[in-house]
Formats: C-alpha cells, sequence, structure tokens
C-alpha cells in the first residue's frame, strides 16, 4: 500500500507538514481554502526559524533590533541592547510567508487544491479511508465543484476554527481576538520604526494582553488583543492603541483591517484515530507572547516526521496510540514547559496596570533582557547561573511591591469609542 495524507490548511503549519511528507515519498495532499489569504497576525518570527526552516532573506520586512516596551503611564524601557549584530526578530507579512512556504511544498510534489472542506466523513475501523468533501475554488463561479477525497490519515491544519477539529470532537479552548489595523505613514515616521517594534501594556489598550506597532515592509501593524469578543470592547482597546502612539504613526491612513481568533491554550483531544491537529487547530499559542508562528511551524514539522517514521515512509498507516506516543509525548516534553510559564507571567503581570508597571521595570533589567532575549530567538529556555536567577527573582518581586501589583484591580468601565478612517495626533 502507499499512504496517503490530506494536510488540511496551507499555513505554515499544513505546509511545513506537507513538505516533510512528500519529501519522504508519502502521498501528500494540500487543501487551502484561499491562497492570497492574509491572516491577521503580528508576524514576528525568531531567528531559530529562518536557519530551521530554510527562509530566504526577502521573506523578512524588517528585521527588528530594537524593541521599546511602555507602560500604562508611558514610562519607555529600551530592549536590545544584548543583541549581537547578527541577532534580530524578523516581521513578514503572512501573505508572503505562508505562501512562500505552501509553494515549496507543491514544488516539491504535493498535490495544491484551493478548496474549502465541507466535511470530513469518519471510518468506523481502522482500515477504511477518511473521505473530505470540499469544494473546488479554482474556478471563476462563487462557489466550486462539490468533491471528495478518499486518504488514510488527516492532519488538521486549519486554524482556530478548525473543522477538523469539529469533526472528530477534540474538545473547545478558550480564546483572544487579536484586532489589527495596517497604517501607511509618512516616510519620516517609518524611519522610527526601521528596526524598531513597541509593545503597550495597559487598560486602555488591553485588559488582559498587549498591543503592538510593529514595522512591514511599507507600514506597521497597530493591533491589540484580548479575551473579550465583544465588538464594542474592542473598538475601544484599538482606539486606546491608536491615541497612545498618535504621535509616531500621525498622518497615517489606514490601508487594511484583520481580525483573528487566538486559541488560549491546547485543545483537551490533538489526535483522535488517524487525524492529528496541529498549529492553532491544536491550540499551540503560548500566553503572554501570543505567538504562533514558529510554533505553528514546528508542530507540522513534527507531526509529519512522526508519521514518516511509523508510517516507514509510507509503507504502512500509523494508528492513534503511535502517533499520540511519538508526536504528541515528544511536543508535551518538549514545549509543555514554556507554555506553563508564560501561562504564570501573564496571570502575574497582566491583570492589573501596577503589574504592568511593574512588569515593564522589569523589562530594563539587562539580565531579564538577556534571558528573555535568548529564549524567544532560539526557543530554549538559556540556563542562568544561580546568582543571576536569583537577582531576576528578586527584581521581580521588587518590582510588584514597589508597583502595589499585589492588590487586586477595580474593574474598570466600558466605553464605546467612535471608528476613525484617518489616524490623528
Amino acid at each position: 500500500m502507499a499512504l496517503r495524507v490530506a494536510v488540511v490548511g496551507g499555513g505554515p503549519a499544513g505546509s511545513c507538514a506537507a513538505e516533510i511528507l512528500v519529501k519522504a515519498g508519502i502521498e501528500t495532499y494540500l487543501i487551502e481554502r484561499k491562497l492570497d489569504n492574509a491572516k491577521p497576525c503580528g508576524g514576528a518570527i525568531p531567528l531559530c526559524m529562518v536557519d530551521e526552516f530554510d527562509l530566504p532573506p526577502e521573506i523578512i520586512d524588517r528585521r527588528v533590533r530594537k524593541m521599546t516596551m511602555i507602560s500604562p503611564s508611558n514610562v519607555e524601557v529600551q530592549i536590545g541592547s544584548t543583541l549581537k549584530d547578527d541577532e534580530y526578530i524578523g516581521m513578514c507579512r503572512r501573505e508572503v510567508l505562508d505562501g512562500f512556504l505552501r509553494d515549496r511544498a507543491a514544488e516539491l510534489g504535493a498535490h495544491l487544491i484551493n478548496g474549502t472542506v465541507n466535511k470530513l466523513e469518519i471510518p468506523s475501523n481502522d482500515n477504511d479511508p477518511y473521505v473530505l468533501h470540499y469544494a473546488d475554488n479554482s474556478g471563476e463561479g462563487l462557489q466550486g465543484e462539490f468533491k471528495a477525497l478518499e486518504v488514510d490519515m488527516v492532519i488538521g491544519a486549519d486554524g482556530a476554527n478548525s473543522r477538523i477539529a469539529k469533526a472528530i470532537d477534540a474538545g473547545d479552548y478558550n480564546y483572544a481576538i487579536a484586532f489589527q489595523e495596517r497604517i501607511r505613514i509618512p516616510e519620516d515616521k517609518m524611519a522610527y520604526y526601521k528596526d524598531r517594534a513597541e509593545m503597550y501594556v495597559g487598560d486602555d489598550v488591553s485588559t488582559d494582553f498587549y498591543a503592538w506597532v510593529f514595522p512591514k515592509y511599507d507600514h506597521v501593524a497597530v493591533g491589540t488583543g484580548t479575551m473579550s469578543v465583544n465588538q464594542r470592547d474592542i473598538k475601544k482597546l484599538q482606539a486606546g492603541i491608536r491615541a497612545r502612539a498618535a504621535n509616531r504613526i500621525e498622518g497615517g491612513e489606514i490601508i487594511k483591517v484583520e481580525a483573528h481568533p487566538i486559541p488560549e491554550h491546547p485543545r483537551p483531544r490533538r489526535v483522535v484515530g488517524r487525524v492529528a491537529l496541529v498549529g492553532d487547530a491544536a491550540g499551540y499559542v503560548t500566553k503572554c507572547s501570543g505567538e504562533g508562528i514558529y510554533f505553528a511551524a514546528k508542530s507540522g514539522r513534527m507531526c509529519a516526521e512522526a508519521i514518516v517514521e511509523l508510517s516507514k515512509s509510507g509503507a504502512r498507516v500509523p494508528l492513534e496510540k503511535e502517533l499520540k506516543k511519538t508526536y504528541l509525548k515528544k511536543w508535551d516534553k518538549t514545549y509543555g514547559a514554556t507554555y506553563k510559564v508564560l501561562d504564570i507571567l501573564q496571570k502575574v503581570f497582566y491583570t492589573s496596570d501596577a503589574a504592568r508597571e511593574a512588569f515593564v521595570e522589569m523589562c530594563d533589567d539587562i539580565d531579564v533582557q538577556k534571558l528573555t532575549f535568548d529564549s524567544y530567538l532560539y526557543k530554549t529556555v538559556v540556563p542562568a547561573n544561580p546568582l543571576v536567577q536569583l537577582k531576576i527573582t528578586a527584581k521581580t518581586i521588587g518590582s510588584l511591591i514597589r508597583g502595589n501589583a499585589l492588590a487586586p484591580a477595580a474593574p474598570k468601565p466600558v466605553e464605546v469609542a467612535p471608528e476613525k478612517e484617518k489616524v490623528k495626533g
């Protein structure tokens, strides 16, 4: 037999999975509903992803070497002095990154299907195929021709609203909303963001996350993340970040408005039968930072590598228990601690403005900066020596005490802010 695998979703998770599968000689179908999709996303990728996934220089819009952290009271902390000359955070547009990874998988031999999956027909035993029913979007009409595809395995890489996850009853998760405006600003103001990104914290820009101004090729992405799904709340918070960044984006014009759900924790079930979830569909977005691109690509690759290993490069069909042991166990062992630590940090530092002031103060410490950047850039928990660890702990506690951040915060009323099409100072 020859193993047939369908990968649903052509973002970083799905494309990286398809690439590994097809390189091993496995018949692979990569299904993406919208080939020019531009997912709402800050677009930051760690340095290690550039080498690990062999990304060409033109994929990176900006190489950020400076990060400005801005507290609720507008105290600014400059981060980046610990970076070496060749170190940076990559800023990319998702339509460019996703298109590159998807095209590479197709060029290697994956069957790229421009289609929308409507239903996954699940077999009653371990031998019969899964049947994917989808609308072929490659034609001219508003609704494509309905087709069916039989495969032995399915990888669900179709995002936070995954239909594959629903089909296998993977369970729900909490999610945040990322809302972002792409704003083209005057050249003199864009020069400020040449190699700089900004993070803003405060109840006015996000009650449980942070807001950002990230540089792109010829514009900036200005957005906020929040657990609230109330449209009025989101508009208020977006008005807040535009107001906080007003002087730096004055004269800008909104060229695109985007919103998207962000998973807050992994789904209860990520492997069911011969179906595995990766990326946002699995819930692999970190708390505190909201990072998901690298973890999406990495989970797609790890899942595919497990399938290649277990199937002996397509000679047999892996079983659920094998996939759980090889893919899920390895993933949880490698990254489980990272998710837990960032979850704790979010609960400590994003609960009140006092805690956020303490958080920004703590980021001014050079040891904290180095540990944070090294962990982000290389996706490893870099061990500090005991004295440095003790210093960081003391700094954290001291900042929290000085800011009275350990006291409970009183709830604030929500106000509605009017929409604006032009950014005013």
